[in-house]
């Protein structure tokens, strides 16, 4: 039987993962693929760490260059991270003509474009199932079994920190600093959860998706991105008396002559398969015109989840090899000569239902001095709600607006800040509900 060798970048939490795989589940492969993959060499700084195997002797070196030039090496799987040494590995690799896996987000989302026409020049596969989602098979969804689909739009919460979070506020009336808290007490959120907590990942991942769904080329810079710091207990459970979660969305719309992607805080009904995604769990809704709206629902990070996504691209480079084939399966789902640029549009020009929530003195008129800046700008009220008790002389007071021009919210919610009867700056949080009437 053929051995096809493998040259791991990194051995981490994920890179161990794969490297745990590769060698524990070798007959399973075998069996599957037809072949034998071989984990050849191993590179990572740290040669001593107890990572609850052995490797062969041989097989771990601290050189990460060396594993790329080696003669014989078929397939490169980086798990280094990050967008420095990373990419300059990948880079040598495709120049080597060495087909690439890849679970690095932040380097398809910020620099896919330039190493995907590397590997196009020189006729290598770059894969990158593990970028998005875990163990999800998103990647592999819209490049494969939806081919035949035009995608109108997907859903996804694509941060397990952020739904923890939201998750134990929800469940238990914690602050966002207790349950930020508990996040990285379980190893779920890192000491610096910035790239979490702000939606940097999940804006990496909706970037990505969002060229494969609609054959584009990756665009990071222009989506929306807001994070989850500032929802508070009190916004989670008004949410909750209107029949909404909230949830950190990863939003993409298809809008023909542009696309919407953009990430924030949302309010989803509790009938919403999505709603009840809790925990760290991640999970992703794709409206093709031909299937539907379809849920793929998983772990999306840790060692073993990850690793599986890895493995999988893995065999599919693997059998790509053995029967002598590159480029069959597009890297961004379409062939390269029909990617063309969609301007994403700015969060100013999408529209959207808006939850508002005021901290106005307890006055005479306030309400109608809040009513009247909203319908000025064209901002029509579903409901109006008073809510709580009085706090400083304040009051909370709640808003569900029909759809309106997010530019035109803006402005109204800037008035309403310089008014002398509201005590703190206004809330938003934007509403997807279709059942609700524009």
């Amino acid at each position: 039987m053929r051995e096809i060798n493998i040259g791991l970048l990194g051995c981490g939490t994920v890179g161990t993962g794969v490297a745990k795989l590769l060698l524990e589940q070798r007959d399973l492969i075998a069996s599957r693929l037809g072949a034998v993959l071989n984990l050849a060499r191993v590179a990572d700084l740290d040669l001593v760490r107890d990572r609850g195997f052995r490797f062969p002797d041989g097989v771990l070196v601290a050189d990460a260059r060396r594993v790329v030039e080696e003669p014989g090496i078929d397939i490169i799987v980086e798990m280094i991270g990050g967008e420095g040494i990373a990419k300059e590995l990948i880079l040598r690799a495709i120049a080597n003509g060495r087909p690439i896996v890849t679970a690095n987000k932040a380097l398809i989302a910020g620099h896919g474009n330039e190493i995907l026409r590397a590997a196009a020049e020189k006729k290598v596969d770059l894969y990158f199932e593990a970028s998005v989602g875990g163990c999800m098979p998103i990647i592999k969804t819209l490049r494969e079994s939806l081919v035949g689909n035009r995608i109108a739009a997907m859903t996804g919460i694509l941060n397990g920190t952020c739904n923890y979070i939201l998750s134990k506020i929800t469940d238990e009336g914690s602050t966002f600093a207790d349950a930020l808290a508990s996040a990285q007490k379980l190893g779920y959120a890192e000491a610096d959860p910035t790239l979490d907590v702000e939606g940097f990942d999940t804006a990496h991942k909706i970037a990505i998706l969002s060229a494969l769904a609609y054959g584009m080329p990756v665009n990071l810079k222009d989506v929306y991105i807001e994070g989850i710091a500032h929802i508070t207990p009190m916004d989670i459970q008004f949410a909750g008396q209107f029949g909404y979660r909230i949830k950190l969305l990863a939003i993409s719309k298809n809008r023909g002559d542009a696309v919407e992607a953009r990430v924030h805080p949302t309010m989803i009904p509790f009938g919403n398969l999505l709603s009840n995604v809790n925990g760290t769990l991640n999970a992703v809704t794709v409206s093709g015109d031909a299937t539907g709206d379809i849920l793929l629902y998983g772990r999306g990070a840790g060692m073993m989840p990850t690793a599986s996504a890895v493995i999988s691209d893995v065999v599919d480079l693997a059998r790509n090899l053995l029967t002598g084939t590159a480029g069959r399966v597009p890297a961004l789902a379409f062939q390269p000569e029909r990617i063309r640029p969609i301007p994403i549009l700015p969060i100013d020009r999408i529209s959207s239902h808006y939850y508002f929530r005021f901290s106005a003195l307890d006055r005479p008129g306030v309400l109608s001095s809040i009513s009247g800046i909203l319908g000025a700008h064209g901002i029509s009220i579903q409901s109006v709600h008073q809510k709580g008790r009085k706090t400083n002389g304040a009051v909370p007071v709640v808003m569900l607006s029909h759809r309106a021009l997010e530019a035109n919210v803006q402005k109204a919610l800037r008035e309403i800040s310089a008014l002398d009867v509201t005590a703190a700056k206004p809330v938003l949080i934007r509403i997807e509900d279709e059942s609700l009437q524009d």
